[in-house]
C-alpha cells in the first residue's frame, strides 16, 4: 500500500484567452493527482486527506473511487473544497491563484494510524504550507519516517500562498531528514535555491529533478547521477505532469522491491534510467490531453 496524504481541490481551467474567459472545473491538487495516477498505474493505494461534503468534495472522492483508491483514511468536513484557478501559457505551463480561506483541507488533522501494510507515504504542494493543517501533515511526515516508513516529498512549489519565503525554505530543510525520495521540479529548486547535492547530504537517499520537456535527472548519495531525455509529445498542458512523475517513480519503486533507502541506494545505472524512463512516458501521456488525466498502465507498457 502506497498511501498518498495532501489535498484535494478543482482547479479552474480557462477555456478560452483573456480575464473572463469560461471556466472548466477539474478534479486537482498535487497529491489528489498523485494518488489517481498511482491507481491508474496498478499499485495499491489509500488517499489520506480530509475533504468538503459539498459537491466538488463527492465528485473528488467518486474519481477515487473510479480508480481503486482506499479512501479509509480520508477525514470530511463540511467547509468548502479549496478552489485553484489556472492559466496556461502557449507553451501549455500552468500557473495558479488560490481560493483557500475557510476550506476543508486545512483542517487535516494527524491521523491515528495508517492502513496495514503502509509501505510508503508521499507529501507535498499546498497541503504543507496552509495551517492548521500543516502542522499537521508535517507531523504525520516526521513519524512516518521515525517508523522507518518510506517517505516521498513534492513541495510543489506555490510560490502565491507562501508568506514567508525564507521561513518555508528552513521549514523544507527541516524536512529532509525525514525524507528517502525528494522530487522537485527544476522551478521549485531554483525558487528553494539549493542544490540536489546540498539535499542529499541533509537525508534523502535520493533527488529527482524535473526540467519539462528536457527529460528526468536523478541524484543519489553515493555520488551517482542519471538522466533521461523528455519524451516528444504534442503539449495540450502540463496539469499534472510532475504529479504523474511522482506516482511513476513510487510505483516503479515498488514494482521494483525498492521502497527503502537500501534498496534506492543499490538501484544503479540500469534502474534509475529505466525508473526515469517509465516517469518519463507516462508525464508525455498526461502533457498529450487537458487537465490532470494521468495514463493507466497499458500506456506506458514497455
Amino acid at each position: 500500500m502506497i498511501v498518498v496524504a495532501g489535498e484535494a481541490l478543482i482547479d479552474l481551467v480557462p477555456q478560452g484567452t483573456g480575464a473572463l474567459a469560461a471556466l472548466r472545473p477539474a478534479l486537482g491538487g498535487g497529491p489528489y493527482n498523485t494518488a489517481v495516477a498511482l491507481g491508474r498505474l496498478g499499485s495499491p493505494t489509500a488517499f489520506c486527506s480530509r475533504v468538503s461534503y459539498d459537491a466538488f468534495g463527492e465528485a473528488l472522492l467518486d474519481r477515487l473511487r473510479e480508480t481503486g483508491v482506499d479512501l479509509a483514511p480520508v477525514q470530511r468536513g463540511s467547509e468548502p473544497t479549496t478552489l485553484a484557478v489556472a492559466s496556461v501559457d502557449a507553451e501549455g505551463s500552468a500557473a495558479y491563484s488560490f481560493y483557500v480561506e475557510g476550506t476543508a483541507d486545512r483542517l487535516f488533522s494527524v491521523p491515528a494510524s495508517l492502513p496495514s501494510g503502509t509501505r510508503a507515504v508521499s507529501f507535498g504542494t499546498c497541503s504543507l504550507v496552509l495551517e492548521p493543517g500543516a502542522s499537521a501533515y508535517e507531523e504525520l511526515l516526521r513519524r512516518t519516517a521515525a517508523r522507518g516508513v518510506f517517505t516521498a516529498l513534492d513541495p510543489n512549489v506555490r510560490a502565491g500562498l507562501i508568506a514567508d519565503p525564507d521561513a518555508y525554505r528552513a521549514r523544507f530543510e527541516s524536512w529532509l531528514p525525514s525524507v528517502t525520495l525528494l522530487k522537485l521540479s527544476a522551478e521549485d529548486a531554483e525558487w528553494l535555491g539549493g542544490t540536489p547535492r546540498q539535499w542529499l547530504a541533509a537525508g534523502p537517499a535520493a533527488v529527482v529533478v524535473t526540467r519539462g520537456g528536457a527529460g528526468l535527472a536523478a541524484y543519489t548519495r553515493d555520488g551517482g547521477e542519471y538522466t533521461v531525455p523528455g519524451e516528444r509529445v504534442d503539449v495540450v498542458d502540463t496539469i499534472g505532469a510532475g504529479d504523474t512523475v511522482n506516482a511513476a517513480l513510487l510505483h516503479g519503486l515498488a514494482q521494483r522491491d525498492a521502497l527503502s533507502a537500501s534498496a534506492v541506494a543499490a538501484l544503479g545505472a540500469e534502474g534509475w534510467r529505466g525508473l526515469l524512463g517509465f516517469a518519463a512516458r507516462a508525464a508525455a501521456v498526461t502533457c498529450s490531453r487537458a487537465g490532470a488525466e494521468p495514463p493507466y498502465a497499458h500506456e506506458v507498457a514497455g
